[in-house]
């Protein structure tokens, strides 16, 4: 039974940002006092420089990069852009202020002078990305920048967790929150630390509504578990959390709804996301395991047959697309289930365990968990 604190950052970002933000603008002004094209590498992001670690178990991009420079009429708002953020995040960094991705959006939503009709940003989607750029540019992730998203996602368990905000450190027990559990912070590496984790294994809980349900049976107290719901997609604090527990030795066990959408949460939860592939490592855990809920329940709880739904096409779509993802079509159960959605053109939802009385959901966590039927 773990009982130990987390790290609060990775090796990685130990640096301080700002000397990084200094070092990354110092190249830039460098090119520009030798009469250079400003520029910085990054990463390339695209599909094809995104690539499954089978030996380590997550996606994460591969060794392609580009250059982006000042000087080019296709790059050079772009180029700007992420200039801004990079200073204004440095101005963050060194005011000890932290603000969400919108925020940031706010701040620079700016005219760039009377005589020119030009915002810097006029949409977030525009933003957004020369974020992902610079965390890619800087190998730092974007909370180490004073940025946040939107908190989302709940948990409930015997741990507690040190959390230094304000200039003041708060002790938050979270067997202790209630009805409302302890929300998740969008960045839970910074300034807090998780001790004293007296716990079996972490369960992740896809819906709120589930979530809600164990938790008024006491589920986590009598199982000895972290109860956590990510409240649909899994956000980045959310799967870091569930990171960091696996690293204190937890078993990670999953329970979504019994269709594609059900099972692409669980399997950014796994290997992480395309998206995110530049922090895969930080975000993914291969040791996850599926418990349920599955096409193959049908057979062994009749009351479910007649609790079915009819999958739509954006279900079968998916299902088709994560057929044909290397890192689920190696598993033979995987492409199992998702064969039999496509067949009978049906889904699950987690909530039908409710139908015989509100507690079967435990009994069926309970027994799918004791007797390892879980998927990979």
């Amino acid at each position: 039974m773990p009982k130990k604190g987390a790290q609060t950052g990775d090796s990685k970002e130990e640096e301080e940002p700002a000397k990084r933000l200094e070092r990354f603008g110092s190249k830039i002004l460098g090119d520009v006092e030798r009469k250079q094209n400003p520029s910085f590498s990054v990463t390339t992001r695209t599909r094809s420089n995104i690539m499954y670690d089978e030996k380590e178990g997550f996606l994460k991009l591969g060794a392609s990069s580009e250059e982006h420079n000042f000087i080019n009429i296709a790059q050079s708002k772009r180029f700007m852009q992420t200039v801004a953020i990079a200073a204004k995040c440095h101005d963050f960094v060194k005011q000890n202020l932290h603000t969400t991705i919108r925020g940031l959006f706010y701040q620079l939503k700016y005219s760039l002078g009377e005589d020119i009709d030009e915002n810097i940003f006029n949409e977030q989607s525009e933003s957004n990305p020369l974020i992902e750029d610079l965390e890619v540019a800087l190998d730092m992730k974007r909370e180490n920048l004073n940025l946040n998203a939107n908190r989302k996602g709940v948990l409930t368990g015997n741990m507690r967790v040190l959390d230094s905000f304000g200039n003041e450190k708060t002790e938050i027990d979270t067997s202790k929150m209630g009805r409302s559990g302890w929300a998740i912070p969008s960045d839970v590496d910074n300034d807090i630390e998780f001790v004293d984790v007296k716990a079996k294994y972490v369960l992740v809980v896809e819906k709120d509504a589930l979530w809600q349900r164990l938790n008024e049976d006491g589920f986590w107290k009598k199982e000895n578990a972290i109860l956590i719901s990510p409240q649909g997609q899994a956000a980045r604090g959310t799967r870091r959390i569930i990171r960091k527990l696996a690293d204190m030795g937890l078993p990670v066990y999953v329970f979504n709804d019994g269709d594609a959408w059900g099972w692409y949460i669980y399997w950014t939860i796994k290997t992480g996301s395309m998206n995110l592939a530049y922090i895969g490592r930080d975000i993914a855990t291969p040791e996850a395991r599926f418990i349920g809920v599955t096409m193959s329940d049908l057979e062994r709880y009749e009351f479910l047959k007649s609790m079915t739904m009819r999958a739509t096409e954006v279900d079968l779509k998916r299902a088709q697309e994560m057929l044909n993802y290397p890192w689920i079509n190696q598993h033979k159960e995987w492409v199992s289930e998702l064969k039999e959605v496509l067949k009978t053109k049906k889904k699950l939802e987690q909530d039908t365990l409710q139908g015989p009385r509100l507690t079967f959901v435990d009994d069926y966590i309970r027994e799918k968990i004791k007797n390892k039927e879980f998927m990979p």
